[in-house]
């Protein structure tokens, strides 16, 4: 048998969440608007992939660094990006190309960088 322990007895805290019918619709649409929307990294990388044969997505960012994996397989998930081959040599780095959705963003938002200027 176990002995009943002294004291007060501590409990859990516990943070309920709205059910997601019972959220505000500026919160769900907002969410769902920043799935569908590059951050600034992604999107530099797409643009780096419009000058390359075939829409090859580079491996290395402009100062030699690996491109991060998390931003390569959320480009993925968006269907902006997708594998093209696997790497021999690197058997764990993921050899992309840019899909038609990801090079019409990276175009419409180059035109817009353009325009700023």
């Amino acid at each position: 048998m176990s002995k009943p322990e002294s004291g007060p007895a501590k409990r859990a805290k516990v943070t309920m969440r709205p059910a997601a019918s019972q959220q505000s619709p500026s919160k769900s649409s907002k969410s769902e608007d920043n799935a569908r929307t590059p951050t600034d990294v992604q999107l530099t990388w797409l643009q780096r992939g419009l000058a390359q044969p075939g829409g090859k997505l580079p491996l290395f960012d402009h100062i030699g660094q690996k491109v991060s994996e998390q931003t390569v397989r959320s480009c993925i998930r968006n269907g902006w990006a997708e594998p093209w081959f696997n790497n021999p040599i690197k058997p764990d780095w993921i050899v992309c190309r840019l899909t038609e959705a990801g090079r019409d963003l990276a175009l419409s938002a180059e035109s817009k960088q353009g325009e700023a200027s």
